[in-house]
């Protein structure tokens, strides 16, 4: 990753990033928004959350959306529309193929089969911020993430969250 990219994560975070791989998606302000992250921290420790939103103002934009019960209504509709649910497994087993991948490209041991992917896939729907990262990286990946970030405001529109001025 290009050191400008790392130091916005960093003032986006509020501290330094862990494990970081390549930039995922890009904000239409042009900061990093979602992340590419190890499957595993420099110590070996496991690290499911292979996209990782990185935006403080898409984030909160998120939190709303969290706060006004839709995560319910989503888990309700994964139990009644089978279709649904077989695109939110597509996307689980799709998370887990790419995270096998950069642990392989890293040169680490995949994550076991068994540990969860992200925002509750494949059976429930848990972090609305992980699913619309998911659906940012990959887009069309994510059935809920695409329908969180249809609903999300432009989050950029008023500027940017971090300028390379900004200090810490």
């Amino acid at each position: 990753m290009e050191s400008h990219d790392i130091e916005a994560v960093e003032r986006q975070l509020g501290r330094p990033p862990r494990g970081l791989r390549k930039v995922a998606h890009r904000c239409p302000c042009g900061n990093p928004d979602v992340v590419e992250t190890a499957p595993r921290l420099p110590d070996g420790t496991p690290f499911p959350t292979l996209y990782y939103l990185t935006c403080p103002k898409a984030a909160s934009a998120i939190g709303t959306l969290e706060g006004s019960g839709l995560m319910k209504e989503m888990q309700a509709r994964l139990a009644d529309d089978a279709e649904l649910a077989a695109a939110y497994r597509a996307a689980h087993d799709d998370y887990i193929a790419r995270r096998d991948k950069a642990a392989a490209e890293e040169g680490m041991e995949p994550l076991p089969r068994d540990m969860q992917s992200t925002g509750g896939m494949p059976y429930r729907v848990k972090c609305l911020h992980a699913l619309v990262a998911h659906e940012l990286a990959v887009q069309g990946g994510n059935p809920f993430g695409a329908e969180a970030l249809e609903r999300l405001p432009e989050w950029w529109a008023d500027g940017p969250c971090v300028r390379a001025e900004d200090e810490q």
